[in-house]
């Protein structure tokens, strides 16, 4: 149901919007986390290893699509705070239409170039068959992937995050039951694993795409819709290349951190796969509230509600922070607990685990913080911050995992993040002071 964020009571608008946003991110987490966890128990640590290295290169692309849909749910969420509906219908039909031509041609790229990429970033020879199939099988699915999230994008955009999470959630359960049969009963290995997920997003967009066409009249496009509006492709790029860059310099780093990993060994490399997936479920929900601070301040901002843009901001750092410290204290005491779940029969695999996970628990703060301070630029519609700021903590953070990897192992790569999310800080709170000036100044 479509939800109008420019009246009502602001911390019940963004904990209202943010919670069904936190539960559809956690379950599309659900897709990759199953695969690791069914994969390392049934296909055991090279599969584990082998899907820990197809991972980053498959989030490069996956959330290059996110950050395009991204950037121009920003805009739908301005025209209809702004009560815009005929440009907020013609704003989804342009990213609608080049949004899937690009997603097109990404996936015969990375479909062409799968193993070179796998070899450029030291991936061992023993796992590199089953990377490159992988990825070749989930090529199949970015289609369902960039229609999905621009369905969900706006649907979101109009203050509906109940729905997006409804199909998800169907996907959710039936990728790990997919993944049961495939790989468990079937035997196929990381392969099935891939098939499982590619025919759970088929899944979850058929159900998005119908719910659109029977119960939302404002995304509804017809035949003759179906068009791309030149004047609204020119702002559509202007916003959702930066948000799209923004994804992609940050998977971009976390390949490179993969190649400063791969070298530690095939223990490493599947440790490395399990925390990446805890980090996953402990940041994602600091990114959703992130975003639900993102479509408020649009809405507020298109609707030209400035003490309600300020008022949002300040809301959505304190529920941050009140998050950050809750999962801090949450992975510190169960680390070992949390690594039992992936692969309780490798001790070693176990203690570098937790080895990794201790001190990340103390550094999850940091990024509810920029988390914050991203929501708040994107809303603002100052997307080439949000890139810069991106860039500063991935180039950090690469540099000293390579510094730090080869002298302390899998936790160096633990305070690589820490200096990263620091550097990040030192760049946005000067930026965000002269912002606030300036909006004061007009």
């Amino acid at each position: 149901m479509a939800k109008n964020m420019t009246t009502g009571n602001i911390p019940k608008l963004l904990i209202g919007f943010t919670i069904p946003t936190i539960l559809g991110n956690l379950f599309q987490l659900t897709y990759n986390t199953a695969d690791s966890i069914i994969v390392g128990r049934f296909a055991g640590e090279d599969g584990l290893a082998a899907i820990g290295c197809a991972g980053p290169i498959m989030n490069i692309i996956t959330f290059l699509i996110v950050g395009l849909c991204l950037g121009a749910s920003v805009l739908m969420s301005e025209y209809y705070g702004a009560g815009r509906e005929e440009t907020l219908r013609r704003e989804f039909s342009t990213a609608l239409i080049i949004g899937f031509g690009f997603t097109v041609a990404l996936s015969l790229l990375l479909a062409i170039f799968a193993a070179p990429i796998l070899r450029l970033i030291r991936t061992p020879e023993n796992i590199l068959e089953q990377s490159t199939s992988y990825l070749h099988i989930i090529c199949i699915g970015f289609i369902a992937t960039f229609l999905y999230n621009v369905y969900a994008s706006s649907l979101r955009s109009i203050g509906d995050s109940k729905t997006p999470i409804i199909f998800l959630s169907i996907s959710a359960v039936l990728n790990v039951g997919l993944d049961l049969l495939f790989v468990a009963v079937f035997q196929m290995g990381v392969e099935g694993a891939a098939w499982a997920t590619v025919i759970s997003q088929i899944i979850s967009v058929s159900c998005c795409i119908v719910y659109v066409y029977k119960k939302i009249p404002a995304l509804q496009l017809k035949r003759k819709q179906f068009i791309v509006d030149m004047a609204l492709f020119k702002i559509t790029v202007g916003y959702s290349w930066a948000s799209a860059m923004q994804q992609t310099c940050l998977y971009i780093g976390k390949v490179l951190i993969q190649a400063a990993v791969n070298p530690l060994g095939v223990d490493s490399i599947a440790t490395f796969n399990a925390v990446n997936r805890v980090d996953d479920f402990a940041l994602t929900p600091e990114q959703s509230i992130a975003h639900s601070m993102t479509v408020f301040l649009a809405q507020n901002r298109g609707a030209e509600e400035k003490e309600r843009v300020r008022k949002g901001f300040f809301w959505g750092i304190l529920i941050e922070f009140i998050y950050g410290l809750f999962i801090c204290l949450i992975v510190f005491l169960f680390a070992s607990n949390i690594m039992s779940i992936f692969m309780d029969d490798n001790s070693n695999i176990r203690t570098l685990g937790v080895l990794y996970l201790q001190p990340m628990a103390f550094f999850y703060i940091l990024p509810a913080i920029t988390n914050g301070i991203q929501g708040y630029f994107r809303g603002m519609g100052k997307m080439k911050i949000t890139l810069a700021a991106t860039f500063v903590q991935i180039v950090v953070r690469v540099i000293f995992s390579y510094l730090l990897a080869p002298i302390y192992g899998i936790q160096g790569i633990a305070f690589s993040c820490f200096f990263g999310w620091i550097g990040m800080l030192l760049y946005e709170v000067p930026v965000l002071i002269k912002h606030w000036k300036e909006e004061k100044k007009n």
